[in-house]
């Protein structure tokens, strides 16, 4: 796809709440991105909940950066500084670039509703085998923050000057 592209393209998009105390009734988070992505126009290829566990996390993340048919990795969870938060650790590793721009622009939104406080976010994105991936922390209020400031337009081929759409669609 070239680096104009301006017609839509439905993304095939996963998501992964990481969370030790939350299920299907009680993911707000999950949900939210969910029906964003949704009403987005993107397709859901699969949404699961794991307990925060490094190695667990890491390779059903690896299952879908292997799966063809999905393009793009949301993760809400586990970004924080607790000793059961390891997201970044588990996710890390798999990039072959990290997106560091992802999670200064996520803490540069978070602090004007956050104030300092969002020094503690550890939210992260990178792509691997062209699949992006965008960890969010896990409260609903962080996933619509990264959602509508950032990803919305990012997985949005017709946003310029560029997206991320130029870098996931020709996975093969």
């Amino acid at each position: 796809m070239s680096h104009a592209a301006s017609s839509f393209v439905s993304l095939k998009i996963a998501v992964l709440t990481v969370s030790d105390t939350r299920n299907e009734d009680t993911d707000t988070s999950g949900k939210y991105l969910v029906d964003a992505l949704r009403d987005a126009g993107h397709q859901l290829a699969d949404k699961q909940i794991l307990k925060d566990d490094k190695y667990q996390l890491r390779a059903l993340v690896s299952r879908w950066i292997a799966d063809e048919d999905i393009q793009v990795v949301l993760i809400t969870g586990g970004t924080g500084f607790t000793g059961r938060d390891t997201t970044p650790e588990a996710v890390a590793p798999l990039f072959d670039s990290q997106i560091d721009g992802f999670g200064e622009l996520f803490r540069h939104l978070t602090y004007q509703e956050l104030g300092t406080s969002t020094v503690q976010s550890r939210a992260l994105g990178g792509l691997a085998n062209r699949t992006a991936i965008f960890c969010l922390p896990g409260s609903t209020g962080a996933c619509r923050t990264g959602w509508q400031g950032i990803l919305a337009e990012q997985l949005d081929a017709a946003h310029k000057p560029c997206n991320f759409v130029q870098h996931l669609v020709s996975k093969a």
